[in-house]
């Protein structure tokens, strides 16, 4: 499609779709069609200013955009005008593309359903009153239902892709730093990786390279002779089998491609002890990010993001710096996987979407945070659907610095398993 093809076809799907869906929470849709005509008069001359010039943008609503509410999902913030692009967007403009509008997330990006009591619930465009995912949902939907080409995500403990693997898309969380959390208003300074969702990964790889400065010529990604380590977290409680079963098959069929596959546990990682590490990071982290503005305005915050703001703020020093030492410990020992393996392949969350009102699990980023405690790139590829109709995923998580061959072995896996559909409801 041209530029201008490319906006009409998003403006109308989000006319048609987002009422019911709730991806987007403020639109740019004139200024929108001013750059792709500029993209299209690019085109037309010749000169596009790369691969993405005309591309159409959805950005996470922690992610400053000029002139748009810049305020994570947070009501205290609903009125702070963002007076700058945040550097990511900086280079996304400077290559061409074109920004829709901002989409909804969990609040503050300190939980994993984007049930947001500020800004309303947004929907899992598989199935109606099924989240998302998050905290990350909105940019998840977006790609899901069609309403972007590429949509910026945030990933602190499996931000990016858990949305992706609930919403049927493709999402990938680079290695820490390669991306400026320059106008992010964060979660975690420690933890926090702003990463692309998108339908396909070749998406995914042109978006990555402007938003890292760095190229990632695609490379075959063979699996043939490709060390793989499968971590599926044999015998673990909560388990869902629909995952578990679907994981086991795709493996099966890494394995026919010619993989050699081996096993592992990540060393020094502990699903429990893990995971409230990183929760106590973020929620003490969180707590001085917001301290001001929680101080001026508490109401605008729910009663439980005070609650896990306030239970991080009273943390002994003793036990927050055991949580940073645990995850050093664990960025430590994961060279030694790399030294045997090639790349790592796991689940990304150990359930498929679940309903709004059911338990939240305690395990969703069991599988994810790894890479974040790491520094490492991992990508969310689709890998079919559930019989209840419900996208299902697997993790491609590579050593630092091996953004491009996970991006390969993505691709690979993409043509394998077949580019996320869009959903039937919403093919109109």
């Amino acid at each position: 499609m041209t530029p201008i093809e490319r906006f009409e076809y998003y403006a109308g799907r989000i006319a048609r779709h987002d009422g019911a869906i709730h991806a987007y929470l403020h639109l740019r849709l004139d200024e929108a069609e001013t750059e792709a005509r500029a993209a299209q008069a690019r085109h037309e001359a010749g000169k596009p200013l790369s691969p993405i010039d005309g591309w159409c943008f959805a950005v996470k609503a922690n992610i400053a955009v000029k002139g748009l509410p810049h305020h994570a999902g947070i009501g205290a913030y609903r009125d702070v005008i963002a007076p700058e692009d945040a550097e990511v967007i900086r280079r996304l403009r400077a290559c061409g593309a074109v920004i829709l509008g901002i989409v909804n997330m969990h609040e503050g990006a300190l939980g994993a359903t984007t049930d947001n009591e500020a800004f309303g619930r947004t929907q899992n465009p598989w199935k109606e009153g099924y989240t998302p995912g998050g905290s990350s949902g909105g940019s998840g939907a977006a790609v899901s239902a069609a309403l972007c080409d590429v949509a910026l995500g945030s990933d602190t403990m499996g931000s990016v892709r858990i949305p992706s693997a609930y919403c049927g898309a493709q999402g990938i969380k680079p290695g820490a730093g390669l991306v400026p959390n320059e106008g992010v208003l964060a979660l975690s300074h420690t933890l926090d990786t702003v990463g692309p969702h998108a339908r396909e990964v070749a998406s995914l790889r042109a978006a990555l390279s402007v938003m890292t400065g760095q190229k990632y010529p695609a490379g075959r990604g063979a699996l043939n002779g490709l060390r793989v380590a499968i971590w599926d977290g044999e015998g673990r409680d909560g388990m869902d089998p629909v995952v578990a079963e679907a994981f086991a098959a795709a493996a099966g069929r890494i394995a026919a491609a010619g993989a050699v596959l081996g096993r592992i546990e990540p060393p020094g990682y502990e699903y429990g002890k893990s995971r409230r590490a990183g929760l106590l990071i973020s929620e003490v982290e969180a707590s001085e990010i917001h301290a001001a503005k929680l101080a001026d305005n508490p109401e605008g915050f729910s009663k439980l993001f005070r609650k896990l703001m306030a239970w991080g703020a009273a943390r002994p020093e003793a036990e927050i710096e055991a949580a940073y030492e645990h995850i050093r410990s664990v960025e430590a020992a994961a060279g030694a996987v790399f030294a045997a393996q090639d790349l790592v392949i796991a689940p990304v969350a150990a359930q498929t979407a679940f309903p709004f009102g059911a338990p939240v699990p305690e395990s969703q980023a069991d599988f994810t945070a790894w890479a974040n405690f790491a520094g490492l790139p991992a990508a969310a590829v689709f890998t079919g659907l559930s019989a209840q109709g419900l996208p299902l995923s697997l993790q491609v998580i590579g050593p630092k610095g091996a953004e491009a061959r996970v991006l390969d072995v993505a691709e690979t896996l993409e043509r394998l398993f077949g580019t996320p559909p869009v959903p039937l409801a919403l093919q109109r």
